[in-house]
């Protein structure tokens, strides 16, 4: 039985919830929020309240946004016939640090999965389909991770777009295979949009 006071361990098991933190750093984290001068701590929590209350998804691209249509959707000066379709919001703001991408986002939310039983019912890829069916859409880049599950997921696009998109290219090398887009730095990034190819 724990002998920590009860809001400091709800506080705490509630900490231990994010990723990466166990028990020993939620503990950490909960004291130093004690220790803090009390106007830090409650502006930590409005912190929190305010993004839970006000942050939405953009109609379009599914980017995290305040206002409908999200910021890039609604910027006149990026191309909205070049589509770059990635599996998270985190990995937008990976390929906007790089400053190589000029176009627009579709946010799938997630890859295909049929161990973990996400199906392509599961993602965002009827919105997708609609936005290639329009006709105004140029390029569809995919972006998915180097996963096994990204690179099924980017082929399964492939064929499902290619009907109504004149050209589907995929990132190009510099993303190791296995890895996660959003801890790749802008440099590789940047690399892998300039040498992306074309989906055979």
């Amino acid at each position: 039985m724990s002998k920590t006071a009860s809001a400091m361990e709800t506080l705490i098991l509630h900490l231990t919830k994010l990723p990466s933190v166990g028990r020993k750093t939620a503990e950490r984290l909960a004291f130093h929020l004690l220790r803090a001068p009390k106007e830090d701590a409650l502006a930590l929590a409005e912190a929190i309240r305010a993004m839970r209350e006000r942050i939405r998804r953009c109609s379009i691209c599914g980017n995290i946004t305040e206002d409908d249509p999200c910021l890039i959707c609604r910027d006149e000066r990026r191309r909205s016939d070049v589509v770059c379709v990635v599996e998270d919001p985190m990995d937008i703001v990976a390929f906007e640090k790089s400053e190589a991408f000029e176009g627009v986002y579709h946010v799938l939310d997630g890859c295909l999965s049929p161990l973990q039983g996400i199906t392509a019912s599961d993602l965002r890829i009827d919105s997708l389909e609609k936005r290639a069916r329009e006709g105004s859409v140029q390029e569809i880049i995919l972006a998915t991770n180097p996963s096994v599950e990204g690179e099924a997921t980017a082929l399964y696009l492939s064929r499902l777009l290619e009907p109504h998109v004149k050209k589907i290219t995929r990132i190009g090398l510099g993303v190791p295979m296995g890895g996660s887009l959003e801890y790749a730095d802008a440099r590789t990034l940047k690399k892998a949009l300039e040498g992306r190819t074309k989906v055979e």
